[in-house]
């Protein structure tokens, strides 16, 4: 039986999130892989309060890089990180499950960890 090591969870403000990336144009760069910087504005939300969401449920480590963990999708739609780097250090042999979510203005992800 496997054990849960860590969860996370995060909410942003899609207008707030959209005005932050006009008000700052390297956020996109800074945060998002070329992939994940072509979304809208509700999935680029939904994405970075996924990498929040995962930089909480590992206990904030020092050092983890942005572009370290990519949100994809699978086949059916699903969400999941693919992560290297310093994330992939950080995560170690974990099971990363990840829901993303967003309605009414706010986007939203859960992330739990599990043992591997």
């Amino acid at each position: 039986m496997s054990s849960i090591i860590g969860i996370g969870i995060d909410v942003v403000a899609i207008d707030r999130f959209q005005e932050s990336i006009e008000r700052t144009p390297g956020l996109l760069a800074r945060v998002f892989t070329p992939n994940e910087a072509k979304l809208k504005p509700s999935s680029l939300a939904a994405r970075f309060a996924a990498k929040e969401a995962l930089a909480k449920a590992l206990g904030v480590p020092a050092g983890l890089q942005w572009h370290d963990a990519e949100v994809q999708k699978d086949g059916s739609g699903r969400p999941f990180f693919s992560v290297s780097g310093s994330v992939a250090a950080a995560v170690g042999e974990a099971k990363i499950h990840l829901t993303l979510s967003h309605d009414g203005g706010i986007a939203s992800a859960f992330v739990l960890l599990e043992e591997g």
